[in-house]
C-alpha cells in the first residue's frame, strides 16, 4: 500500500525516548516503529477486547479474557461449521468473544487465514523448514 505524504509530530519527550528504544532493539525506524503502534491503538479502540502481544516481529491479535489469539477462535469456528452457539455450547468462550474474533476476522480476514495455515503445517513442512528440529512421534 502506498504510503502517504509525510506529516511531523510531536511527542512527549518520554514517549520519544520509548520509541526510539524500541527502533534501536528492533532495528528499525523510529517512524515504523510508530505506524506499528498507531495501527494497533486503532485496531484497538476500533474492536474493544482485543489486544495485540508476541514479540516484535511476531505480533498478533488476541481476545482479552481468554488465552486465545484470533486465529485460533476463527479456526475452531471454521471447525464447529461455523456453528456458533454449538461452539458456545462446548467451549468456556462467551458470545461477546466469539463476536468480537469473529468481527475482527471480517476486517483482517488475510492476515487471520495466513496464521491459521502457518499452523497447519504437516511434519513433512515443519522438517524442511527447520531442519535442525528432532521431530518426535508417539505411537498410540
Amino acid at each position: 500500500m502506498p504510503k502517504t505524504d509525510p506529516f511531523t509530530v510531536r511527542l512527549d519527550p518520554r514517549i520519544e525516548a520509548r520509541i526510539a528504544q524500541i527502533a534501536r532493539e528492533t532495528k528499525r525506524s523510529k517512524g515504523a516503529v510508530l505506524e506499528e503502534l498507531a495501527d494497533e491503538a486503532e485496531r484497538a479502540r476500533r474492536f474493544p477486547g482485543i489486544a495485540f502481544r508476541g514479540s516484535n516481529w511476531s505480533r498478533r491479535a488476541w481476545v482479552l479474557g481468554t488465552s486465545l489469539d484470533v486465529w485460533e477462535i476463527v479456526q475452531a469456528f471454521k471447525e464447529y461449521d461455523e456453528n456458533g452457539e454449538k461452539m458456545l455450547a462446548e467451549t468456556a468462550l462467551a458470545p461477546r468473544q466469539l463476536r468480537i474474533a469473529l468481527a475482527y476476522y471480517r476486517e483482517f480476514a488475510k492476515e487471520i487465514d495466513e496464521a491459521i495455515a502457518a499452523n497447519r503445517l504437516s511434519t513433512g513442512e515443519i522438517e524442511a523448514e527447520y531442519p535442525f528440529l528432532e521431530v518426535v512421534t508417539r505411537a498410540d
